[in-house]
């Protein structure tokens, strides 16, 4: 059996498949340089901000216009594209995600709070929001310190949660449940 291998491998078919496989090598590597091509030209076209000629429905070019909208003030269209985005999403790129949106509702408080004593509580809802981002990215991935950094300022400028029944009111009401304050 085995003497029947070799007599089946001489010269003539042992070049014909070193020929094949290097035909088959060739175009591979041609279709892989091809490739780099591509993804430099795609690349390229991103950090120009302009629209990529190949891979236009990927994920990193998708996430590539909601960033670029986010940095022109389009903030609603970004945030559309950045959640839609989440469904086919890993848990890095989710979090990426999470993170860029915190920065967004981070950014839309930023550009409000101050500007008017009636928008505060909006500032602050807004800034809630980015915190609640954040969080969601650290749960996700908790090496991005970029991410960690972000949720402690939020923390910091945040108000504390109040404590129920404490207030500067002489009467502050209910502590727990029924339970007036003052009576034995």
């Amino acid at each position: 059996m085995g003497l029947n291998i070799f007599k089946m491998l001489n010269s003539r078919v042992l070049t014909a498949l070193l020929i094949i496989l290097a035909i088959v090598s060739a175009a591979g590597a041609a279709y892989e340089l091809r490739r780099i091509g591509q993804i430099q030209t795609f690349n390229k076209a991103i950090l120009e901000a302009k629209v990529p000629q190949t891979d236009v429905q990927s994920f990193e070019a998708k996430f590539a216009t909601a960033y670029w909208l986010a940095k022109n003030e389009r903030y609603k269209e970004s945030t559309l594209l950045y959640t839609h985005l989440l469904e086919h999403a890993s848990i890095k790129q989710k979090a990426a995600i999470q993170h860029n949106i915190g920065n967004i509702y981070f950014m839309r408080g930023v550009a409000i709070n101050g500007t008017n004593m009636q928008v505060g509580k909006e500032a602050e809802y807004l800034f809630r929001q980015a915190k609640n981002q954040y969080q969601q990215s650290v749960r996700l991935d908790n090496s991005n310190w970029g991410t960690r950094y972000n949720l402690d300022r939020m923390i910091l400028m945040l108000p504390g949660t109040p404590t129920p029944g404490v207030g500067e009111s002489e009467s502050p009401g209910l502590i727990m449940g029924n339970i007036p304050v003052g009576l034995p």
